[in-house]
Protein backbone atom coordinates (compact mmCIF):
# COMPACT_ATOMS: atom_id res chain seq x y z
CA UNK A 1 0.00 0.00 0.00
CA UNK A 2 3.04 2.31 0.06
CA UNK A 3 2.37 3.29 -3.58
CA UNK A 4 -1.20 4.42 -2.81
CA UNK A 5 -1.10 8.10 -1.86
CA UNK A 6 -1.90 11.58 -3.10
CA UNK A 7 0.89 14.11 -3.36
CA UNK A 8 0.09 17.81 -2.83
CA UNK A 9 0.02 20.08 -5.85
CA UNK A 10 2.76 22.41 -6.92
CA UNK A 11 2.99 24.96 -4.14
CA UNK A 12 4.68 27.50 -6.40
CA UNK A 13 1.67 27.88 -8.71
CA UNK A 14 -1.16 28.73 -6.36
CA UNK A 15 -3.50 27.56 -3.64
CA UNK A 16 -5.91 25.90 -6.09
CA UNK A 17 -3.31 23.73 -7.85
CA UNK A 18 -4.79 20.21 -8.15
CA UNK A 19 -3.16 17.27 -6.31
CA UNK A 20 -1.08 14.60 -8.06
CA UNK A 21 -2.17 10.98 -7.79
CA UNK A 22 0.56 8.37 -7.39
CA UNK A 23 1.21 5.85 -10.14
CA UNK A 24 -0.09 2.96 -8.02
CA UNK A 25 -3.31 4.79 -7.17
CA UNK A 26 -3.91 5.66 -10.82
CA UNK A 27 -3.51 2.01 -11.84
CA UNK A 28 -5.82 0.89 -9.01
CA UNK A 29 -8.61 3.27 -9.97
CA UNK A 30 -8.29 2.74 -13.71
CA UNK A 31 -9.08 5.24 -16.45
CA UNK A 32 -12.31 7.19 -16.20
CA UNK A 33 -14.78 6.78 -19.04
CA UNK A 34 -17.62 9.07 -20.02
CA UNK A 35 -20.54 7.21 -21.54
CA UNK A 36 -21.36 9.79 -24.21
CA UNK A 37 -23.07 7.29 -26.50
CA UNK A 38 -25.71 6.30 -23.98
CA UNK A 39 -29.20 7.18 -25.17
CA UNK A 40 -31.76 8.86 -22.99
CA UNK A 41 -34.86 6.95 -22.01
CA UNK A 42 -37.81 7.64 -24.37
CA UNK A 43 -40.59 9.81 -23.06
CA UNK A 44 -43.83 8.05 -22.16
CA UNK A 45 -46.35 8.30 -24.98
CA UNK A 46 -49.63 9.93 -24.15
CA UNK A 47 -52.03 7.06 -24.77
CA UNK A 48 -54.54 4.95 -22.92
CA UNK A 49 -51.96 3.64 -20.45
CA UNK A 50 -50.67 7.09 -19.51
CA UNK A 51 -51.93 8.53 -16.21
CA UNK A 52 -54.20 11.55 -16.50
CA UNK A 53 -52.63 14.93 -16.06
CA UNK A 54 -53.68 16.68 -12.86
CA UNK A 55 -53.88 20.46 -12.95
CA UNK A 56 -51.69 22.21 -10.42
CA UNK A 57 -53.36 23.32 -7.24
CA UNK A 58 -53.70 26.95 -6.42
CA UNK A 59 -52.76 26.32 -2.79
CA UNK A 60 -48.94 26.12 -2.47
CA UNK A 61 -49.20 24.41 0.94
CA UNK A 62 -51.42 21.61 -0.28
CA UNK A 63 -49.82 18.12 -0.52
CA UNK A 64 -48.91 16.93 -4.02
CA UNK A 65 -51.16 14.42 -5.80
CA UNK A 66 -50.43 10.75 -5.34
CA UNK A 67 -49.79 11.00 -1.60
CA UNK A 68 -46.05 11.75 -1.92
CA UNK A 69 -44.91 13.90 0.99
CA UNK A 70 -42.56 16.82 0.43
CA UNK A 71 -39.27 16.94 2.34
CA UNK A 72 -39.27 19.24 5.36
CA UNK A 73 -38.31 22.82 4.74
CA UNK A 74 -35.83 22.82 7.65
CA UNK A 75 -33.94 19.50 7.86
CA UNK A 76 -32.96 18.25 11.24
CA UNK A 77 -29.55 19.35 12.44
CA UNK A 78 -27.23 17.51 14.84
CA UNK A 79 -27.24 18.70 18.45
CA UNK A 80 -24.86 21.57 19.20
CA UNK A 81 -22.43 19.37 21.16
CA UNK A 82 -22.01 16.77 18.40
CA UNK A 83 -19.29 17.16 15.75
CA UNK A 84 -19.46 15.10 12.57
CA UNK A 85 -16.39 12.91 11.94
CA UNK A 86 -15.28 12.59 8.29
CA UNK A 87 -14.90 9.04 6.96
CA UNK A 88 -11.41 7.57 6.67
CA UNK A 89 -9.58 8.17 3.42
CA UNK A 90 -8.54 4.52 3.03
CA UNK A 91 -5.83 4.13 0.37
CA UNK A 92 -5.97 7.83 -0.56
CA UNK A 93 -3.35 9.04 1.88
CA UNK A 94 -0.94 11.88 1.75
CA UNK A 95 2.67 11.27 0.84
CA UNK A 96 3.87 12.15 4.32
CA UNK A 97 1.52 9.61 5.92
CA UNK A 98 2.57 6.95 3.41
CA UNK A 99 6.27 7.55 4.04
CA UNK A 100 5.84 7.49 7.83
CA UNK A 101 4.00 4.16 7.67
CA UNK A 102 6.86 2.48 5.82
CA UNK A 103 9.41 0.37 7.56
CA UNK A 104 12.51 2.12 8.83
CA UNK A 105 14.80 -0.59 7.44
CA UNK A 106 17.33 0.96 5.09
CA UNK A 107 17.88 -0.84 1.76
CA UNK A 108 21.46 -1.93 1.10
CA UNK A 109 23.01 0.13 -1.68
CA UNK A 110 25.79 -2.41 -2.19
CA UNK A 111 23.29 -5.23 -2.81
CA UNK A 112 21.28 -3.15 -5.30
CA UNK A 113 24.34 -1.96 -7.22
CA UNK A 114 25.79 -5.48 -7.23
CA UNK A 115 22.68 -6.90 -8.93
CA UNK A 116 22.65 -4.13 -11.54
CA UNK A 117 26.36 -4.54 -12.28
CA UNK A 118 26.02 -8.31 -12.65
CA UNK A 119 23.16 -7.76 -15.11
CA UNK A 120 25.34 -5.32 -17.04
CA UNK A 121 28.21 -7.82 -17.10
CA UNK A 122 25.89 -10.44 -18.56
CA UNK A 123 24.72 -7.99 -21.24
CA UNK A 124 28.26 -7.14 -22.36
CA UNK A 125 28.53 -10.51 -24.10
CA UNK A 126 25.76 -9.68 -26.61
CA UNK A 127 25.16 -5.90 -26.42
CA UNK A 128 27.32 -3.24 -28.08
CA UNK A 129 30.06 -1.65 -26.00
CA UNK A 130 28.69 1.85 -26.57
CA UNK A 131 25.32 0.90 -25.06
CA UNK A 132 26.92 -0.91 -22.12
CA UNK A 133 29.26 1.99 -21.39
CA UNK A 134 26.33 4.44 -21.34
CA UNK A 135 24.41 2.16 -18.95
CA UNK A 136 27.49 1.94 -16.73
CA UNK A 137 27.65 5.75 -16.50
CA UNK A 138 23.97 5.87 -15.51
CA UNK A 139 24.48 3.24 -12.83
CA UNK A 140 27.41 5.25 -11.47
CA UNK A 141 25.13 8.29 -11.18
CA UNK A 142 22.59 6.16 -9.33
CA UNK A 143 25.18 4.92 -6.85
CA UNK A 144 26.59 8.41 -6.32
CA UNK A 145 23.12 9.90 -5.73
CA UNK A 146 22.29 7.12 -3.27
CA UNK A 147 25.50 7.39 -1.23
CA UNK A 148 25.36 11.20 -1.14
CA UNK A 149 21.84 11.13 0.34
CA UNK A 150 20.02 12.70 -2.62
CA UNK A 151 17.51 9.84 -2.96
CA UNK A 152 14.44 9.67 -0.75
CA UNK A 153 13.40 6.53 1.11
CA UNK A 154 10.57 5.60 -1.32
CA UNK A 155 13.01 5.74 -4.24
CA UNK A 156 15.58 3.60 -2.42
CA UNK A 157 12.97 1.04 -1.42
CA UNK A 158 11.58 0.77 -4.95
CA UNK A 159 15.05 0.38 -6.44
CA UNK A 160 15.68 -2.42 -3.97
CA UNK A 161 12.47 -4.12 -5.14
CA UNK A 162 13.43 -3.52 -8.78
CA UNK A 163 16.80 -5.21 -8.30
CA UNK A 164 15.13 -8.24 -6.72
CA UNK A 165 12.66 -8.53 -9.59
CA UNK A 166 15.51 -8.19 -12.08
CA UNK A 167 17.53 -10.87 -10.35
CA UNK A 168 14.63 -13.35 -10.31
CA UNK A 169 13.74 -12.73 -13.95
CA UNK A 170 10.43 -10.94 -13.38
CA UNK A 171 10.90 -8.46 -16.21
CA UNK A 172 7.34 -7.10 -16.25
CA UNK A 173 7.40 -6.35 -12.52
CA UNK A 174 10.78 -4.62 -12.81
CA UNK A 175 9.51 -2.51 -15.71
CA UNK A 176 6.38 -1.61 -13.73
CA UNK A 177 8.50 -0.35 -10.83
CA UNK A 178 10.56 1.67 -13.32
CA UNK A 179 7.42 3.36 -14.64
CA UNK A 180 6.15 4.14 -11.14
CA UNK A 181 9.45 5.84 -10.31
CA UNK A 182 9.30 7.92 -13.48
CA UNK A 183 5.75 9.07 -12.65
CA UNK A 184 6.09 9.72 -8.91
CA UNK A 185 9.76 10.76 -8.52
CA UNK A 186 10.90 12.00 -11.92
CA UNK A 187 13.08 14.79 -10.50
CA UNK A 188 15.15 12.30 -8.49
CA UNK A 189 15.55 9.54 -11.07
CA UNK A 190 15.55 11.33 -14.43
CA UNK A 191 19.36 11.38 -14.77
CA UNK A 192 19.95 7.62 -14.40
CA UNK A 193 16.61 5.82 -14.83
CA UNK A 194 17.02 5.68 -18.62
CA UNK A 195 20.03 3.42 -18.04
CA UNK A 196 18.04 1.15 -15.74
CA UNK A 197 15.26 0.96 -18.33
CA UNK A 198 17.75 -0.05 -21.05
CA UNK A 199 19.31 -2.60 -18.70
CA UNK A 200 15.93 -4.24 -18.09
CA UNK A 201 15.18 -4.37 -21.81
CA UNK A 202 18.56 -5.89 -22.72
CA UNK A 203 18.59 -8.38 -19.84
CA UNK A 204 15.17 -9.62 -20.92
CA UNK A 205 16.68 -10.74 -24.26
CA UNK A 206 19.51 -12.82 -22.77
CA UNK A 207 19.56 -16.60 -22.92
CA UNK A 208 19.21 -18.65 -19.72
CA UNK A 209 22.90 -19.58 -19.85
CA UNK A 210 23.95 -15.93 -19.71
CA UNK A 211 21.51 -15.20 -16.89
CA UNK A 212 22.95 -17.83 -14.54
CA UNK A 213 25.59 -15.51 -13.00
CA UNK A 214 22.85 -12.95 -12.32
CA UNK A 215 20.22 -15.27 -10.84
CA UNK A 216 22.69 -17.54 -9.01
CA UNK A 217 25.70 -15.46 -7.98
CA UNK A 218 28.75 -17.34 -6.86
CA UNK A 219 29.26 -17.28 -3.10
CA UNK A 220 32.67 -16.40 -1.72
CA UNK A 221 34.71 -19.34 -0.53
CA UNK A 222 34.68 -19.80 3.23
CA UNK A 223 37.62 -20.88 5.37
CA UNK A 224 37.27 -24.32 7.00
CA UNK A 225 36.19 -24.34 10.60
CA UNK A 226 39.12 -26.45 11.80
CA UNK A 227 42.55 -25.42 10.58
CA UNK A 228 44.78 -28.10 9.12
CA UNK A 229 47.57 -28.97 11.53
CA UNK A 230 51.12 -29.64 10.44
CA UNK A 231 51.92 -33.37 10.85
CA UNK A 232 55.47 -32.52 11.95
CA UNK A 233 54.18 -30.48 14.86
CA UNK A 234 52.29 -33.49 16.24
CA UNK A 235 55.40 -35.66 16.52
Amino acid sequence: MEDMYIKPGNQERGWNDPPQFSYGLQMARGPQRNLLNKRAAPAAASGEGAPPMTPPSSNPLAPPPGGVALPPLHPARPPPGCVATPPPLGPMRSQREADSSQSESEPDVDAVVSVLNRALAACRQTVKDQVCNDVAKRLHLLEDSWRSGRLSLPVRRRMDSLSLELQTGHWDSADEIHRSLMVDHVTEVSQWMVGVKRLIAETRKLSPELLEPLQKPSEPSQDPADPVQDPLSQS
